[in-house]
């Protein structure tokens, strides 16, 4: 008799931790792989830490998956997805390389494959804009920075614009002055910068929430950084950026951190999206009204609380992983499944040399900023969100357990 397939489309902190809470359940359930295969998605080998893509240091952001599926008995396939087809429960790939296309079906699915950084059309953005949205795109954002020094002088040739004064965003700005700042030294220079924060909305941090509102701007003054507040980018060349008053921004960087989506194979679910795109779940990571399909991450929206739904950040995709992958193997044995519920949010905002700043509950009241919350946000960044990385079987199947951990610890 052939196995039973539980398919995981998604490699990032959801479709990992699915991937792995299924295989800590399997365990025990006491199945083998013969009797239930799961086989995780993912377009490259790697698990990325997608939350430093703003950091100068790209080493170590990302985790070879083999590191921690091998270990666990779980498939890895290197793909690209293409289309999900719910009715005959198979979904369609293109392998990397080779550009092989094949069908995979599965008995029960996960999807989890994340989010996107939203591009509108915008004249050049997608020639000369730059963005932190994945690895690879990081890294041409940093052989750019390092490439500076050697370009032809111009008005903006050391001026960084960053589009977008969220989260990701400000953590981008905050961290330039510094990154500039070394690739001149580096050069022998001694010039000016500039690092511009721009959004068309009235102030930056607005998803952080008026606690935290001073304490931002604070810092983005210490470190130099100017803010352009409702203005829009209308067009982007390789000299600067166009707003929509017609003003020029000369600058041989741009970089675009405006809005995520949730990935555009929701599409192919017959629900109700919000504005991010997201599919509906309940409380167990099922897809509203949709058999099989369990959803964790940033494509799906589920309650958290009794009036708040999950955000899309690795602090709610991650347990909609654990708690995922370890239903859809109940869902699959006929055994009873956990709900998922967080009764806390925290939300710990790097703000480069000027520390950072950590605020609790939803309506984000401050709790630390400065050396203390940077610490804190260390921790996390570098600690807190990692699998096990030694190839210890119990401990990365232990790491899956479908629990909510605690808040990251202030006390230092």
């Amino acid at each position: 008799m052939p196995p039973k397939r539980i398919l995981v489309l998604g490699g990032g902190f959801a479709g990992l931790w699915s991937a792995v809470g299924a295989a800590r359940e399997r365990d025990r359930q006491r199945l083998s792989s013969d009797e239930l295969a799961i086989t995780i998605v993912n377009r490259d080998a790697f698990h990325s830490i997608r939350v430093r893509n703003y950091e100068a240091d790209l080493r170590g952001v990302r985790v070879p998956l083999d590191d921690v599926l091998e270990p666990v008995d779980v498939e890895r396939v290197e793909a690209t997805v293409e289309d999900i087809d719910l009715g005959q429960q198979a979904v369609a790939v293109r392998s990397a390389g080779t550009e092989e296309r094949q069908t995979l079906p599965y008995d029960r699915l996960v999807f989890a494959l994340g989010s996107r950084l939203n591009r509108p059309t915008i004249p050049g953005l997608a020639e000369y804009g730059f963005d932190v949205d994945t690895y690879d795109a990081a890294a041409r954002l940093d052989a750019h920075l390092a490439s500076l020094p050697a370009r032809p002088a111009s008005p903006g040739q050391f001026t960084v614009l960053v589009v977008g004064a969220g989260l990701t965003g400000i953590e981008t700005a905050t961290e330039m002055p510094d990154r500039v700042r070394a690739i001149l030294a580096k050069a022998g220079l001694d010039q000016p910068f500039r690092v511009i924060l721009a959004d068309h909305k009235a102030w930056v941090g607005s998803d952080m929430g008026e606690s935290a509102r001073p304490v931002i701007e604070q810092a983005l003054a210490s470190l130099g950084i100017e803010t352009w507040t409702g203005c829009s980018i209308v067009s982007v060349d390789e000299q600067g950026a166009t707003l929509g008053s017609g003003e020029r921004i000369a600058a041989a960087t741009v970089v675009w951190c405006a809005g995520m989506r949730a990935h555009p194979l929701t599409k192919r679910f017959p629900v109700e999206r919000d504005c991010f795109g997201r599919v509906p779940v309940d409380e167990c990571l099922r897809v509203v009204g949709v058999p099989h399909v369990f959803a964790a991450g940033d494509v799906a929206r589920a309650m958290m609380d009794d009036t708040h739904a999950s955000v899309m950040s690795c602090q709610h995709g991650r347990p909609m992983g654990r708690f995922a992958g370890h239903n859809v193997v109940c869902d699959l044995v006929g055994q009873p499944m956990l709900p998922l519920r967080i009764e806390w949010y925290v939300t710990v905002l790097d703000l480069g040399a000027a520390g950072a700043v950590y605020t609790q509950g939803w309506n984000r009241a401050v709790a630390a900023t400065g050396e203390a919350a940077k610490k804190t946000k260390r921790t996390i960044n570098c600690q807190r969100i990692y699998p096990p990385l030694d190839g210890n079987r119990e401990a990365i199947l232990e790491a899956a357990a479908p629990v909510v951990q605690s808040p990251p610890d202030l006390r230092h």
